[in-house]
């Protein structure tokens, strides 16, 4: 399966973004899909995931309550809704898939990375 992350931009402490993860080649609905992110210096970090029928979700703790996650399988996407943005978000947004039935804060169990997506959050 093949990803395009999309959305990132540059946007104000306080404000919302709309990252979107397309996916093309294999059924998009056998995949737990994931979004992850590196901010310079700092190793990749889980942000969410959700698993095939989208009624599965688990977040990171740092942007729970804040970001959102939610999957159109009709459309092949998955979008990472990120309100009351922090400076600390800034980073770059990878979106990754998993063929494991489960899912996982791990990068490791994900097998199909996208290109990533800038998000900058100024202060």
């Amino acid at each position: 399966v093949q990803l395009q992350a999309s959305g990132g931009g540059l946007v104000q402490a306080g404000g919302s973004l709309r990252l979107s993860c397309a996916a093309s080649g294999r059924t998009f609905s056998n995949y737990v899909i994931g979004w992850f992110r590196q901010a310079p210096g700092k190793e990749r970090e889980f942000v969410a995931t959700v698993n095939w029928s989208g009624f599965s979700t688990v977040y990171a703790d740092s942007v729970k309550g804040r970001f959102t996650i939610s999957r159109d399988n009709a459309k092949n996407t998955v979008n990472l809704q990120m309100n009351n943005l922090k400076s600390e978000d800034t980073a770059v947004y990878y979106c990754a898939a998993s063929s494991r039935t489960w899912t996982s804060s791990s990068y490791s169990q994900y097998d199909y990375w996208g290109q990533g997506t800038l998000v900058t959050v100024s202060s």
